[in-house]
């Protein structure tokens, strides 16, 4: 099975990265209606509950970190929407057989930049949950995710691959 061009393995990747793309796209959409639901509630419990009493620390706290953790999910879901979106169209170049299209060298450079702003949020994030809910971390632990950052020195590694490949191609266009 041929990598490149029409009918190739990049093509059928482009279309699980379309599927995924409307996937994470409903997602979004989910969890901001959700978000905007918590905020709702938050102001005015009794909107959804008319008997019960949410006037105890502990319900408010527990608010403020379901809407936490909303918009959390929402920034996480948003930055893989725009990782799937400059994978579609690096896949797209694969597809119609122009592997070194000069723009995937800044469509790499994104996904790269992404990949390292959404791993360095995960720190912050961890450090309030740990404030905010201690027995939450006590399961999961804080930890680097050596993993994510081998994979973003891979991406811009690549990144730089494909810029020397665009430049070689557009000398072998200018060699007669």
């Amino acid at each position: 099975m041929r990598a490149l061009g029409p009918g190739s393995v990049s093509s059928f990747l482009k279309i699980i990265l379309d599927v995924a793309q409307v996937a994470l796209s409903i997602g979004l959409g989910v969890v901001t209606t959700l978000g905007l639901a918590a905020l709702l509630f938050h102001f005015d419990p009794k909107i959804v509950f008319q008997d019960a009493d949410f006037s105890t620390a502990d319900a408010a706290s527990a608010r403020r970190i379901i809407a936490g953790g909303l918009l959390i999910g929402a920034i996480y879901i948003g930055g893989v929407l725009v990782i799937v979106g400059r994978l579609r169209r690096i896949f797209s170049t694969l597809t119609a057989g122009d592997p070194f299209h000069p723009d995937n060298v800044r469509r790499l450079r994104t996904i790269g930049m992404v990949l390292a702003v959404l791993e360095i949020l995960r720190y912050p994030i961890m450090l309030i949950t740990v404030w905010l809910a201690p027995e939450v971390m006590e399961k999961s632990g804080f930890s680097l995710n050596l993993t994510t950052w081998f994979a973003v020195l891979v991406v811009f590694v690549l990144a730089e691959v494909f810029r020397e490949g665009a430049r070689l191609r557009r000398e072998a266009e200018l060699t007669i």
